[in-house]
């Protein structure tokens, strides 16, 4: 695939469905869905927690959060490979270089963005309607529920940002994963591998893609802000 127009071949590729391209795809939606509804089941709860009690050493948990928001990807493909490798404590487990360590890479990726900004939404709820819950003999425990639904189109956009990250990164999946055909590679990945070794139509295909999902999720997301901004309003 290195003659002619490559912009012209790529979208060829796309429209003809191209199976290593639709294969791609596939994977790289299941990757990073997989890991960001992980992040979330997780990171909402705890970022209510968090949000709604006051514990010792609370103010290093809120830092960290915030900090861990700007996680180099390296970083965090690092530290699963040490984590997964056989050396290391789950090396016996065989995940190194599947599917399931680039959705730990990325979940740990997703987490602290959907962690902080839960905690902020669901601390500025509190503090709205603490004693109008507080009336109805609602507890701190009990009201995280009630928060997390009333704040949903908030957190709604925090999770899509989330989904973006994960879905365009690849510094953590490139370590944890290889890039194996057919096995781990992702859009990211194969977008670098196919430009490096000269094959422009099906990086400018993966890339294509990629633009598009990425400004899918962009656009989900300022509509999911304004309609929350109207509900506000």
């Amino acid at each position: 695939m290195t003659g002619g127009n490559p912009f012209a071949t790529a979208l060829e590729l796309i429209l003809e469905r191209d199976p290593v391209l639709v294969g791609i795809v596939g994977l790289s939606l299941q990757v990073s869905l997989t890991a960001v509804a992980i992040a979330a089941v997780l990171a909402l709860p705890l970022g209510a927690v968090v949000a709604l009690f006051r514990f010792p050493g609370r103010g290093i948990v809120v830092a960290g959060l915030n900090a861990l928001m700007g996680l180099p990807p390296v970083v965090a493909g690092l530290m699963v490979y040490l984590l997964l490798s056989r050396a290391g404590p789950l090396g016996s487990w065989g995940l190194l270089f599947t599917p399931t360590a680039m959705v730990i890479a990325q979940t740990l990726l997703v987490f602290p963005i959907i962690a902080a900004l839960s905690r902020q939404v669901v601390e500025d709820l509190w503090e709205e309607y603490s004693e109008q819950l507080r009336s109805l003999g609602a507890s701190r425990l009990r009201a995280i529920p009630t928060l997390l639904w009333d704040a949903r189109f908030s957190l709604l956009t925090g999770v899509l940002a989330g989904f973006g990250r994960a879905s365009a990164e690849v510094g953590a999946v490139l370590i944890v994963g290889g890039n194996i055909d057919g096995v781990t590679r992702v859009m990211t990945t194969a977008i670098a591998l196919e430009t490096s070794r000269g094959d422009l139509p099906l990086a400018l295909g993966l890339g294509i893609v990629l633009l598009l999902l990425v400004m899918l999720v962009n656009s989900a997301a300022h509509l999911v802000s304004e309609q929350a901004k109207r509900r506000l309003g």
